[in-house]
């Protein structure tokens, strides 16, 4: 019998066992972990389950069997607790971009042909640049519509003449519509047919923002199972965005008044994910 599960939008639709399948196994489960967990979620079913409810045994299985595929699986509720406000989700772009090369500026205002502009993410290198939205969202359901794109491309036209740095490489070739949840389908439509730049955790359906964080490698502190809300906000506070930066730079866990035990098990946690054992 076919199961209707809930998401967090409040649509339904049926319960499809290999897309959880698929995101454990991105995760870095081992495919007997995989069928386990699956074995397990499947008995506690029901009609118009929650898709948190699935998530969060999923998440609760896999943490006590492999704690760094947990952090990993926990990725997109670990991006909506960079909040409450967008300005660590526009530094955790920033960084993400740094991967691929570019050099980046948050938080800048730059100057259109008609009116300036509060730019989000700024980002060059010798052969692209571009400049950003971050549509930051601290909960799921939440989706950047038409509107929102709309008034993207506006900006885009009046930046076209408009410059990221002196540089001749820092021209605004194109505006990128970045949220952490998803579009509606309209807007994705409008985007697409414009020329708008768009990128969402899911969408385009390859190279996303899952996919860039996966292939990237990077992951927010926020993941970290060692840390308490707290106690992340205190390391963001202190431009400590990414669990690579505790390895680079781990004396700023003095400000946390760790005991030695969840010290040490804090660093075995973020070692363990950053790959750097």
């Amino acid at each position: 019998m076919a199961i209707t599960i809930t998401k967090a939008d409040g649509s339904v639709e049926f319960f499809k066992i290999e897309k959880l399948r698929r995101s454990l196994r991105r995760a870095g489960a081992s495919a007997d972990e995989i069928n386990d967990i699956v074995g397990e979620v499947s008995k506690t079913l029901y009609d118009g389950v929650q898709t948190q409810e699935i998530y969060r045994h999923a998440f609760a299985l896999l943490r006590d069997s492999r704690p760094p595929a947990a952090a990993r699986y926990s990725l997109r509720r670990a991006l909506f607790n960079l909040g409450p406000t967008g300005f660590p989700f526009e530094k955790f772009l920033a960084r993400l971009f740094q991967i691929d090369g570019y050099s980046t500026k948050t938080g800048i205002t730059i100057n259109g042909k008609c009116a300036p502009h509060e730019i989000d993410l700024a980002a060059y290198k010798e052969s692209h640049s571009f400049v950003g939205e971050a549509k930051f969202h601290s909960r799921p359901g939440v989706k950047s519509d038409l509107q929102v794109a709309m008034y993207s491309y506006a900006r885009l036209l009046d930046l076209k003449e408009a410059k990221v740095c002196a540089d001749d490489v820092c021209g605004i070739r194109e505006f990128w519509l970045i949220t952490n949840t998803k579009f509606t389908s309209t807007a994705q439509h409008y985007g697409n047919c414009v020329g708008l730049k768009m990128l969402s955790w899911d969408f385009p359906k390859n190279n996303n923002l899952h996919d860039r964080i996966q292939r990237a490698g990077v992951y927010p502190v926020t993941v970290l199972q060692n840390l308490n809300s707290a106690q992340a906000e205190t390391l963001i506070a202190r431009d400590i965005i990414l669990c690579r930066d505790i390895i680079e730079h781990e004396s700023i866990l003095r400000h946390l008044h760790l005991p030695k035990r969840k010290h040490e098990a804090l660093l075995q946690e973020v070692r363990s994910l950053c790959g750097s054992e």
